[in-house]
């Protein structure tokens, strides 16, 4: 089934909040076309932001996968492709050889003619958008292919199997299926968008003209006229037309690729190999990048579609091909409805030809026997089921927008209400994102100094190690003040930059002014900070008259040295160091006993949640990197690398980046409703440590934490339990874990296993990789995963995982791979929780409304028609009436319901056992509130109806039509019986909706007309509409003419609200009992 969400305008607070959130396409589900929602929210879609996340994913699926660690991935044929490609591998020969091209003249003439028309055009289409296809389940899908055949054979009965004499009655019902039929198709393509959008969008960023040499000449040709084999010439300013395999690169040739990886540092372009992964390696120049300095020739090796930006393209303009929870739901309900109604069809059918035919041949004739098929069909599926999910994920999408969470994909509401695992980001999530040095460490032994003591040495004339230490990290730095708030104070200060680059530029200009020092050094290189290094390197250069602040007296410096400053992880860093600055400024070999108290300055630090930098510096002599090799940045990276030893510790510098207000309560409450909350960080493990156990991640002392060494390597993996989030787990001791990156690179299958066991888990100094495998590990463990983030590097987790929660403010590539956006605060995915959980309730809610009255006590009356010979004493028309008309106005109010008080009390939804329909559903519907309805509805047709117009009941009973009463009498009687069974069902309806409305609360702890968190103002006009909708078919005489209804006394409306307050009554008993005995069999199966 499709869901569109709102119609309109979305505010512009929320446009301007999520500027460049997207459109996500969905694939088909059961009851029409993709749709979708991105316009309907004002939520705009940003294509390059999709491509970063779909490029992102990717290279980490290749890298799998070439490391034989694939698994069913959505684009497992793209992954597997691109993983063999081998383009890159080979030497510039044996390319031209592949493909027939010389590296001087390129491909002749008639090859390129060959070739285009083999290959075809170098362009990226869109994917065809079958509209008969899309029609044609948005007709057939979910009920639709029942109702069709429905109104077939009622067209059939009416001719020309009812010749002579054809009834009215079946033509006119044959006319309302059909028109059910078409209302469905057109609401379901109503709803549908196509694609095209997003691929236009990424059409844009192709070039369109390119210079490539054939027959030995330089030709200017459009870009959709390459063909493979074809020898490109690119210079500065080129878009990329293809995926080109370079054979000759100047040595300044660089491309940016952040079309791609969303990364602005400009990549070197080089004739070999730097990977084994063909996307990013550095001789391949890939579709779409840009060329920004230099020159270089390469051969055409991907075009169009088999480019890695086409393949990209294609994935970017698809959904996710898995079925969501609510789709699974929806397709199992349609199953089930299918297979109950064909069940009683078949039944009926065998009845008829095996006893009715022989013994009471002139009871029920084909088209009759057809019609009794038609009827129940139509009482078995409630038609207002496909709007009702449509609405109640409208309702409760809007609600969350209310709420400042931006909900991309409808479809996702319901699985983040039957989340039992949260994987989350620390820093921008949990904590502030906003970075301050709260302590430095200096000197042999190390001293540690919070920064008020510091700063108080700085105010008496102190050390000039506290000003080195904050000229290196003002200089190692890309952080920038903004340049008009010189005057503001340092704290309020605008920087443009990240949080632990500003943490330490308003540390270093607290000390003495940026701007000045950095005017005295000449960056010339760096190497800038990445997840794999986990280290930033930059290189300067200075011709200052004065020597500048970061030397001592006794060094040497000149306009040819090379100053290498380098911040990073002190865990990553200490092996490359060999000295260590004393605050005299002497310099003294590393000892081990050295080592030992900085890493125990670091330990202390971190075990109080804060960030630890180690600065270090290098000073190299001339002629250690050349000017040529500064030039060329892909040798100078390799320099910087090798360069980057020997160095002398400056300090360690710490930073805390605070928790926000909400985030512990946030994670108590996640806890509180079954909901394990993990934390995944970069952060050294003792930091990520003491964050969790501040956020209430943590909850057991320090020294009962386990960690990597606890988990036996080979246990037994059928001995090893796995954690049950729906068991009783509170009246257990908690169990924590916490792993690093390097931990998980060892780790064993069966150490996994163990690990997914725990309750509480942080996970340290983790890569994006590490992040995907750990999302992976918890769904393949059957857990439903939500992941938060909001970095580029998250993206690949948050497609993966089951929702994706992106925060605002995060980059649009994180934006763009969610599924959900929190605008406001962190503590919004609570929220978030609760709407989805009222989603699945509501939905079940509105699902059982509709199937006493428009299923089970519809099926009733055909039932004893075909065993007992009665009269049926309600018409497929009127069933037809109460499944589309008055019905579905009281089911959509039941959407509006408000969630009960105890909804984030209960554990998560177990998707194995707790569907939409099972058992305990049924046995409500029909064994409880079906009966009544059933025996009430009976008493009214055959009492009131037959027996006070004076057909008493063994005039019907067995009779199999051979009725001894005036047929005119009969059928007018009859007429009246059913329009008395309808409104009977109608009316008794309104007691269903009040006692179907909560499954635990009372009615009055539930109030529907007072209190904010429990009033529903829609049940009362809901309950106007449908009976008025009954009136209107029933008095008016057109209606009673086509569709045989009757006008009912005024007795018929009170006696069916009497046994609505005892149908309410009797629920309200049930509920308080369950409420009393929790655990009592009558609890266990209620629903």
């Amino acid at each position: 089934m499709d869901r569109k969400y709102l119609e309109g305008d979305a505010d512009s607070d929320l446009e301007t909040a999520v500027a460049h959130a997207p459109q996500v396409y969905r694939r088909s589900t059961h009851f029409g076309p993709t749709q979708s929602i991105g316009s309907a929210t004002g939520v705009k879609s940003n294509p390059s932001a999709r491509v970063i996340a779909e490029f992102r994913t990717l290279s980490l699926q290749i890298t799998d996968t070439q490391a034989g660690k694939a698994d069913a991935l959505s684009n497992a044929a793209t992954v597997k492709e691109l993983s063999k490609l081998e383009w890159h591998t080979l030497s510039s020969n044996d390319v031209c050889n592949r493909l027939g091209v010389s590296e001087k003249a390129g491909l002749d003439t008639p090859m390129v003619v060959r070739r285009q028309k083999r290959d075809g055009k170098n362009v990226i289409k869109p994917p065809p958008n079958p509209i008969l296809k899309k029609i044609f389940f948005a007709t057939f899908g979910g009920f639709g292919s029942l109702l069709l055949v429905s109104s077939i054979i009622c067209f059939v009965a009416w001719r020309p199997l009812g010749d002579p004499n054809p009834s009215l009655a079946n033509l006119a019902l044959a006319v309302v299926l059909l028109i059910v039929i078409v209302v469905q198709a057109a609401f379901n393509m109503w709803q549908d968008y196509t694609t095209g959008r997003v691929m236009s969008s990424i059409k844009n960023m192709l070039p369109s003209e390119i210079a490539v040499i054939r027959d030995g000449e330089v030709h200017k040709v459009p870009a959709s006229e390459l063909v493979s084999g074809d020898l490109v010439q690119i210079s500065m300013g080129n878009k990329v037309p293809a995926d080109i395999r370079l054979i000759e690169v100047s040595s300044d040739l660089r491309f940016d690729r952040s079309i791609l990886t969303g990364e602005s540092v400009p990549i070197a372009g080089s004739v070999d190999a730097t990977s084994d992964n063909f996307i990013e390696t550095h001789n391949i120049a890939l579709q779409g990048t840009l060329c920004t300095n230099g020159t270089g020739k390469g051969i055409c090796v991907g075009l169009g579609i088999n480019t890695v930006f086409g393949q990209i393209a294609r994935q970017a303009s698809q959904g996710r091909p898995v079925r969501t929870t609510l789709e699974a739901e929806i397709l199992r309900f349609v199953l089930i409805i299918a297979g109950m109604a064909a069940s009683v069809v078949v039944l009926i059918v065998i009845l008829w030809a095996a006893w009715l035919r022989r013994d009471h041949p002139g009871f029920i004739n084909v088209p009759n026997l057809l019609i009794d098929c038609v009827s129940v069909a139509v009482a078995f599926i409630p038609e207002g089921i496909p709007v009702c999910v449509t609405l109640s994920l409208t309702v409760i999408a809007h609600a969350m927008r209310q709420a400042n969470i931006i909900c991309k994909s409808l479809s996702t509401v319901e699985s983040l209400g039957a989340v039992d695992f949260i994987c989350s980001d620390k820093t921008g999530t949990l904590t502030q994102n906003r970075m301050s040095v709260v302590n430095v460490s200096l000197g042999v032994p190390p001293q540690n100094l919070p920064i008020e003591q510091a700063m108080l040495e700085m105010s008496k004339g102190g050390e000039e190690d506290i000003k080195a230490l904050a000229a290196a990290a003002g200089l190692c730095n890309d952080a920038v003040f903004e340049g008009s708030e010189k005057e503001s104070a340092l704290e309020t200060r605008k920087i443009n930059g990240d949080a632990t680059d500003s943490g330490l530029l308003r540390f270093s200009e607290s000390v003495l002014s940026v701007s000045d020092m950095r005017s005295s050094w000449q960056e010339v290189a760096k190497l800038p900070f990445n997840s794999t290094n986990k280290f930033a390197v930059k290189l300067f250069k200075s011709d200052s008259a004065k020597l500048p602040l970061l030397l001592s007296s006794q060094e040497q410096f000149s306009n040819e040295h090379i100053l290498l400053l380098v911040k990073g992880a002190p865990d990553v860093l200490l092996p490359r160091c060999s000295y260590m600055l004393n605050r005299d400024g002497s310099m003294i070999s590393l000892s081990p006993s050295n080592i030992s108290e900085i890493v125990a300055a670091q330990e202390e630090f971190a075990s109080q949640g804060q960030r630890v930098l180690l600065i270090a510096r290098r000073i190299l002599p001339p002629g250690a990197i050349t000017d040529a090799e500064l030039a060329d940045l892909a040798r100078v990276e390799d320099k910087i690398k090798t360069s980057t030893m020997e160095l002398a510790i400056m300090g360690l510098v710490s930073l805390m980046d605070p928790l926000k207000e909400e985030a512990a309560e946030t994670v108590r409450v996640c806890r509180r409703a079954g909901i394990r909350f993990s934390m995944v960080t970069g952060d050294f493990p003792l930091t990520a440590t003491a964050i969790a156990r501040n956020a209430g991640i943590i909850t057991t002392p320090v020294s009962e934490i386990k960690h990597l060494s606890d988990l036996p390597h080979d246990l037994d993996m059928s001995s090893i339990e796995t954690f049950d989030p729906y068991a009783d787990n509170e009246s257990r001791p908690m169990r924590s874990l916490v792993l690093s990156g390097s931990d998980m690179m060892s780790m064993s299958e069966s150490q996994w296993k163990q690990a997914l066991a725990f309750d509480e888990l942080v996970f340290a100094r983790t890569t994006p990789q590490q992040k995907l495998q750990i999302v992976k590990s918890f769904q393949a463990d059957g857990r439903t995963v939500a992941v938060t983030g909001d970095g580029v590097n998250d993206a690949p987790a948050l497609k993966q995982a089951d929702v994706g929660v992106a925060i605002a403010g995060g980059s649009d590539v994180a934006i763009e791979a969610a599924d959900l956006v929190l605008l406001d605060k962190f503590s919004d995915i609570i929220t978030g929780i609760e709407y989805g959980r009222l989603c699945f309730e509501n939905l079940r809610k509105s699902t059982l409304y509709l199937l006493p009255a428009g299923s089970f006590s519809e099926l009733m009356p055909v039932l004893l028609n075909v065993l007992f010979g009665v009269p049926q004493a309600l018409s497929s028309i009127q069933m037809i009436l109460i499944c589309i008309f008055t019905d579905l106005f009281p089911a959509l109010s039941m959407v509006y319901e408000k969630p009960e008080a105890d909804l984030l009390l209960r554990k998560p939804r177990n998707r194995k056992k707790e569907r939409l329909v099972d058992i305990k559903l049924l046995l409500q519907a029909y064994g409880f509130i079906g009966v009544i309805h059933s025996l009430t509805s009976m008493v009214g047709a055959f009492y009131f109806g037959f027996q006070r117009q004076g057909i008493p009941f063994s005039a019907l009973w067995l009779k199999y039509g051979d009725y001894d009463v005036d047929p005119d009498l009969l059928s007018e009687a009859t007429n009246k019986a059913q329009s008395i069974y309808f409104f009977n069902l109608v009316i008794i309806q309104w007691g269903n909706l009040l006692a179907t409305r909560t499954r635990r609360l009372s009615i009055f702890q539930q109030n529907p007309l007072r209190g904010e968190k429990t009033k529903n103002l829609w049940l009362l006009p809901a309950i106007v509409i449908a009976l008025g909708l009954a009136c209107l078919f029933s008095y008016i005489p057109w209606f009673q003419k086509v569709f045989l209804t009757r006008g009912v006394n005024v007795e018929f409306y009170f006696l069916p609200m009497a046994y609505g307050v005892a149908l309410v009554f009797l629920d309200e008993m049930r509920k308080w009992y369950n409420r009393k005995y929790p655990k009592s069999i009558l609890a266990r199966w209620a629903w």
